[in-house]
C-alpha cells in the first residue's frame, strides 16, 4: 500500500526515484511525486494516475537536475486522489518535504493546532501535518526534530523526509509500515520494499519501529528515539532481479501461476530430510507439541483462506481443534486463548497491519506465536515466537497465486508433524503423505500444460455479472478463494457458498444462465455436492465443475467440466486452485485489464 523510494548518492536521483517506483506499482497507488534538491530548492513535482504521467512531465527524469530526493506512489486514504493530495507534502517555504506510507490517527488535533499557530493547509491529507510538524519543531538537528515529531503522532506510519537545509541527506523513520535502507558504493536508498532497489544493491537493513535513518551519500547512521545512536546488522538479498521481472509473461500473475511447481518444491525441500520432516525453526519439541490443545489460525484475505483448508487438515489429521480467525475481527474481540494454544499467524508480505496486532494480541494472552510469511525480516517475521517461511520469491501481482500455494504447503508440512507427533496417524500412512507432497509440482505441471481449455471458458464469460462459487469441506475452502480470485481481478461479483447451505436462501439467487463454479474433489462429498449441482440446474444456472479425474459421473449434470489429477484428500486443494486462479486471471485478460494492478487494492495492506 503506497511506495516509498529515496536516494542520496553521485547519481542523477530522479531516474532512479522513478524506477524505484515503477518496481512498487504492484503495491497499488493513484498518484505519483517526487521532491528533488535542485542545488538551490526542494523542487516538487506531482501527478495523478498512473506514474507514466510522472515520467511525461519530467521527461523520464532528465529535466529534475540533483542528487538527493525522495518519491512516492500514494494510495488515497485522507483526500481524493488529485495533484494537491499526492505526495510529497511539504510546509509553505518548502522548507521540507514528506513522503509518508499509513495514517496519522490524531492528524485532525495536530492540524487544529497547528492552524492555530498560523499554519496553513492546502491538501486534505494526514501527511500534509507532519511536514508542518517538522518545521514548527525544527530545531537544526533533524534527528532530534524526527525525534520530537513521533511522539506526538499517533498511527501508522513510514516517513522520507529530505531538508533544504541538509541538501546531501535523506531522513527516514517507521512505525508499524514497512521501510528498509540500501547500501551500494555509489549512494544509499530508502524504499518500502525489497524490488525497488534491488536493481542498485542487494544489501539492505529492515528498520524496526522508532528507529531513525540518516542517509548521505557516504554512508548510513542508526538512532533510536532518544536520539541514541545504535548499530544494525546488514543482510543480503539473495534471490536476484530476475525473479521481480515478467521473464516474457505478459503480466505478473501469471509468471507466478506458472511458478508455483518450483515455489511449493523450495518450500517443501530443505524441510523433508531422509524421509522425515523436520522443521527447525518451528522451536517446538515433541513433548509441546503434544501438549497442544488448541490451534488458531489468523489470517487477512488469501492467507485467512489457506486457514480454512488448514483447519480442515489439521484436524483431519492431527485431531487437533483448530479455530480460523480473520485478522480484524481477533483483534477486536477479545479471545480466549486457551492455556497451550499455538496461534499461527500468516502473511505474505508479514506487514499486514491487522496480521500484526493480531499477533501482539495473541501474545498478549500468552499464547506462543508461529508466524507463516513469504519476506525475510519483515515485522511479523521478527516480532513472532517462531517463523517459517514460505520460499515462494517475490510476488509482485496484488492477487497473490504462488504466497497461497506456498502457505498451504506450509500448512501441510505443520499439520503431518503434528499428527506423527501425536500419533494420530500410523508410520504407512505418515510416508503415503509425503510421498504425495512430493507429487503436487509435477502434478500442477500437469494442469498448467492444459491451460488452453480454461482461457477458451473463461472468454466465454468474460461478461458475466454475478458468479457463484460452491463446494463442501476443503471444496468450500477452496471455492472462497477461487471466487476472491475473480472478483479482485475481474470486478465481477462473485460469491462463495457451502454447497450445503445453498436452502438457507442463497438458491434465491440463481437465475438462468447465472455461473456456478462447484467444486467436487472430496471423495466422501462428491454425491452430496453433485445433489447441489442438480439443484442449481434445474433452477437454471450453467454449471462449470471442477473435478478429480475418473469423476466423469459429474459430465451429466454439468455444463462445462475440468479435470485436476488425484492426490490424497487433504491436499486437493493445491491443485484445484490452479484451474480458479487461471479462470480469474483470463477473464481479467479478456476483459482487458490489468491483472497485475486492480482497483482499489494494494499488494500489503499496512493500514487498517
Amino acid at each position: 500500500m503506497c511506495g516509498i523510494v529515496g536516494y542520496t548518492g553521485i547519481n542523477q536521483v530522479a531516474p532512479i526515484l522513478l524506477d524505484g517506483l515503477s518496481k512498487l506499482e504492484y503495491r497499488g497507488y493513484d498518484s505519483a511525486g517526487v521532491a528533488i534538491y535542485n542545488g538551490s530548492e526542494l523542487e516538487v513535482v506531482k501527478a495523478k494516475g498512473r506514474l507514466q504521467a510522472l515520467r511525461d512531465l519530467t521527461n523520464d527524469g532528465k529535466n529534475l537536475n540533483g542528487t538527493v530526493g525522495i518519491g512516492h506512489t500514494r494510495w488515497a486514504t485522507h483526500g481524493e486522489p488529485s495533484v494537491v493530495n499526492a505526495h510529497p507534502q511539504y510546509n509553505a517555504n518548502k522548507t521540507v518535504a514528506v513522503v509518508h506510507n499509513g495514517i496519522i490517527e490524531n492528524y485532525q488535533v495536530l492540524r487544529e493546532k497547528l492552524e492555530s499557530r498560523g499554519f496553513q493547509f492546502v491538501s486534505a491529507t494526514d501527511t500534509e501535518v507532519v511536514a508542518h510538524m517538522l518545521e514548527y519543531y525544527y530545531t537544526g538537528n533533524p534527528i532530534e526534530t524526527i525525534a520530537k515529531i513521533i511522539h506526538r503522532v499517533k498511527g501508522s506510519y513510514a516517513l522520507g523526509i529530505v531538508f533544504k537545509e541538509h541538501p546531501d541527506e535523506v531522513y527516514a523513520v517507521r512505525k508499524d509500515s514497512p521501510l528498509i535502507v540500501g547500501v551500494s558504493d555509489e549512494g544509499n536508498y530508502i524504499a518500502s520494499d525489497v524490488p525497488a532497489i534491488l536493481k542498485y544493491t542487494r544489501n539492505v537493513y529492515f528498520i524496526e519501529d522508532l528507529e531513525i535513518v540518516k542517509l548521505t551519500k557516504d554512508g548510513v547512521s542508526f538512532y533510536n528515539e532518544d536520539v541514541e545512536s545504535i548499530e544494525k546488522e546488514m543482510q543480503q538479498i539473495e534471490w536476484d532481479i530476475e525473479a521481480a521481472e515478467k521473464g516474457g509473461y505478459e503480466h505478473f500473475m501469471l509468471k507466478e501461476i506458472y511458478e508455483q511447481p518450483k515455489a511449493i518444491e523450495d518450500t517443501i525441500r530443505p524441510r523433508i530430510k531422509d524421509g522425515e520432516i523436520v522443521i527447525d525453526e518451528l522451536g517446538m519439541t515433541p513433548e509441546q507439541i503434544r501438549e497442544i490443545k488448541k490451534i488458531y489460525i489468523v489470517g487477512c484475505g488469501s492467507a485467512y483462506h489457506t486457514g480454512v483448508v488448514g483447519k480442515y487438515v489439521f484436524e483431519k489429521l492431527a485431531r487437533i481443534p483448530v479455530e480460523i480467525d480473520l485478522a480484524s475481527e481477533f483483534r477486536y474481540r477479545d479471545p480466549i486463548v486457551e492455556e497451550n494454544s499455538l496461534v499461527i499467524i500468516i502473511s505474505q508480505s508479514g506487514e499486514t497491519a491487522d496480521s500484526k496486532a493480531a499477533l501482539k494480541e495473541a501474545k498478549s494472552k500468552g499464547a506462543k506465536v508461529l508466524g507463516i510469511v513469504n519476506v525475510v525480516g519483515s515485522s511479523i517475521a521478527r516480532e513472532a515466537d517462531n517463523i517459517m517461511y514460505t520460499w515462494a520469491g517475490p510476488e509482485i501481482a496484488v492477487a497473490t497465486t504462488k504466497a497461497y500455494s506456498t502457505q498451504l504447503t506450509a500448512l501441510y508440512l505443520l499439520a503431518i508433524l503434528f499428527a506423527k507427533t501425536r500419533d494420530t496417524i500410523d508410520g504407512s500412512e505418515y510416508d503415503e503423505l509425503i510421498k504425495e507432497l512430493h507429487s503436487l509440482p509435477e502434478k500442477i505441471k500437469t494442469i498448467l500444460g492444459d491451460k488452453e481449455k480454461i482461457q477458451w471458458f473463461a472468454s466465454k464469460y468474460a461478461n458475466a455479472k454475478d458468479v457463484f462459487f460452491i463446494g463442501r469441506g476443503i471444496d468450500y475452502a477452496i471455492s472462497l478463494e477461487g471466487s476472491l480470485k475473480l472478483k479482485e481481478i475481474s470486478y465481477i461479483h462473485s460469491e462463495a457458498y457451502a454447497a450445503g447451505e445453498l436452502k438457507h436462501g442463497t438458491i434465491s439467487l440463481i437465475e438462468d444462465d447465472i455461473l456456478t463454479v462447484a467444486v467436487l474433489t472430496q471423495p466422501d462429498l462428491f454425491e452430496k455436492t453433485q445433489s447441489n449441482v442438480v439443484e442449481v440446474k434445474t433452477r437454471g444456472a450453467y454449471v462449470f465443475a471442477l473435478t478429480v479425474e475418473g469423476n466423469e459421473k459429474i459430465e451429466e449434470v454439468a455444463d462445462f467440466t475440468i479435470y485436476v489429477p488425484k492426490t490424497h484428500p487433504c491436499f486437493q486443494g493445491s491443485l484445484s486452485v490452479i484451474p480458479l486462479q487461471l479462470f480469474g486471471y483470463y477473464v481479467s485478460v479478456a476483459k482487458g485489464l490489468d491483472a497485475d494492478k486492480p482497483r482499489n487494492l494494494a499488494k500489503s495492506v499496512t493500514v487498517e
